[in-house]
């Protein structure tokens, strides 16, 4: 193989990276706006950096037995689950007596991650499809999806500040936003 053709190739798959880690980076965005200390966005970023792996991973194994036909069930189980969380944060946002129903921590981070990884599912069949390098794929799409969930994160923690009490229901409106849009693409 030639270093022009690798170089497509890594470019491609950086690319790729890049868009499915800007889910991450939006739903990351939002969810950041609730209080979270450094310790739980740090472990946020690694759980949706390892899921970002996992899931292209079992894609790609599916993808090189099966059709693409699965991607579009991954994408709507996706879109329900951030709409279900962004509900979730709004409505809490107006009940501060109770703790959220789900929180960025234990199997509320498993849904979280999930949610925002069931669309690298559907890459990985297409790419399993077309024979892509799995170990490349996957560490880039992890590796991307990890810094931008940080920086999504990070940023959101920060405009928190500014916001105040309106925070919560900002971040939940971004997720139900994001989740509408991964239902109703347009």
């Amino acid at each position: 193989m030639s270093i022009e053709t690798m170089a497509g190739e890594l470019l491609t798959l950086l690319i790729m990276a890049l868009a499915l880690g800007m889910d991450a980076f939006s739903v990351g965005l939002g969810m950041g706006l609730i209080r979270l200390r450094i310790r739980q966005i740090f472990y946020i970023g690694i759980t949706i950096g390892i899921f970002h792996i996992w899931m292209p991973l079992v894609g790609m194994l599916i993808g090189r037995l099966l059709s693409d036909t699965f991607g579009t069930i991954a994408t709507l189980l996706g879109g329900t689950l951030l709409i279900l969380l962004g509900i979730q944060m709004v409505v809490a946002s107006f009940k501060k007596d109770e703790d959220p129903f789900i929180t960025p921590v234990g199997f509320g981070l498993i849904v979280f991650a999930l949610s925002v990884s069931l669309d690298s599912f559907s890459v990985g069949l297409s790419l399993g499809i077309y024979g892509a390098k799995t170990f490349l794929t996957v560490a880039i799409f992890g590796l991307v999806s990890m810094v931008l969930t940080w920086l999504g994160l990070l940023i959101g923690k920060r405009v928190q500040n500014w916001l105040g009490s309106y925070s919560e229901a900002l971040g939940g409106s971004i997720l139900l936003a994001f989740g509408i849009k991964l239902l109703l693409p347009f």
